[in-house]
Parts: C-alpha cells; sequence; structure tokens
C-alpha cells in the first residue's frame, strides 16, 4: 500500500492545494493531509479551523484523511506509516525551497521519499499569503477558494477589521 503525507499550514487552503490533493490520491492508495503549525507564519485560523476546512473540501476523497501534528515530518511518516512526502511546486523559487527540506528529511530518514507534483498554470502564482493580502484589500478571491473556505476568510477578515477599529478607538479615548 502507497501511503503519502501532504503537509502544510493551509491559512487558507486554495484551490491550488486542492487540485494537489486530488492528484494525489489518485496516485496514492492513501493521502494523510496534514494541517501544521509554522512558528513563522500568523494564521488567520486557529489548526482546529483549519482542519474543519481542510475536511469539509476533500470530504469526496474516500482515501484521504486529515491530520494535525508539529515537530519533524519525517517523525510524522514514520508515525502513520506513510513511504512518501507529497509536495506541490509552484515556480523555481519553490523547488529551490523543497529541493533543500528534501535533502534535509532524507538525511533525517533515509526511507523518506518527496514525490514533488508541478502546479497547474492556473495555480502556480497563488499562495494563501497572497490570497489573504488580496482580500483583505477588498478583492475577490472567490475563483481561487473552495466556497466554504472563502466564506470562512471574509468573515475572519471582516471581524478582524472590527477589532483593529475597536481597539483604535479606544486608544484614542
Amino acid at each position: 500500500m502507497k501511503v503519502a503525507l501532504f503537509p502544510g499550514t493551509f491559512d487558507p487552503l486554495t484551490l491550488g492545494h486542492l487540485d494537489l490533493i486530488k492528484r494525489g490520491s489518485a496516485l496514492f492508495d492513501q493521502l494523510a493531509v496534514a494541517v501544521m503549525t509554522n512558528e513563522s507564519k500568523h494564521p488567520l485560523f486557529t489548526v482546529e479551523e483549519r482542519v474543519a476546512q481542510v475536511k469539509e473540501a476533500v470530504s469526496g476523497l474516500d482515501n484521504v484523511s486529515v491530520i494535525t501534528a508539529e515537530g519533524l515530518t519525517v517523525d510524522l511518516m514514520n508515525k502513520i506509516g506513510a513511504d512518501y512526502l507529497m509536495r506541490g511546486l509552484r515556480n523555481t523559487t519553490d523547488f529551490q525551497y523543497e529541493r533543500d527540506i528534501a535533502a534535509m528529511n532524507n538525511f533525517l530518514d533515509d526511507q523518506c521519499d518527496t514525490v514533488f507534483f508541478l502546479a497547474k498554470p492556473e495555480y502556480q502564482h497563488l499562495s494563501s499569503s497572497l490570497l489573504k493580502e488580496v482580500t483583505s484589500s477588498g478583492g475577490d478571491i472567490s475563483a481561487y477558494l473552495p466556497a466554504n473556505i472563502n466564506e470562512a476568510l471574509k468573515q475572519r477578515l471582516k471581524e478582524k477589521r472590527a477589532s483593529e477599529v475597536k481597539e483604535d478607538n479606544e486608544k484614542g479615548r
């Protein structure tokens, strides 16, 4: 049985991510999507919210599970019995970054094989950070997000703006 792990922060999960998950689910017998914590990023959604969002988005894929974890990816792979680490590449910058991570993971566990999927052209320019920035400035990015996540993102940014306005008003008193 071929088991793969697809880790990421998924804040938010984009249609580019979802495309990779669908393609991975067709290649592997089991695919675990791991919603990870990245200390260098400041997510809009909690891990629990992201897990729920991803679960809803992949609900039609019977061989896909959604998990969460912290720590080394190779440790998680060993814990769940994954043979492959699945990663997406949008451009040469992603390749250089992911190549180095793949080499380190192989150093940490020589059984760790990384499989790279090239992003489809319509998703090569996407990043969760870019989508959050465009949405926060009032842009419509619904064409790049699953519907449930698009609504959650708009609501979260609305709440964030209201909180910032309230904070500014309290400082002005």
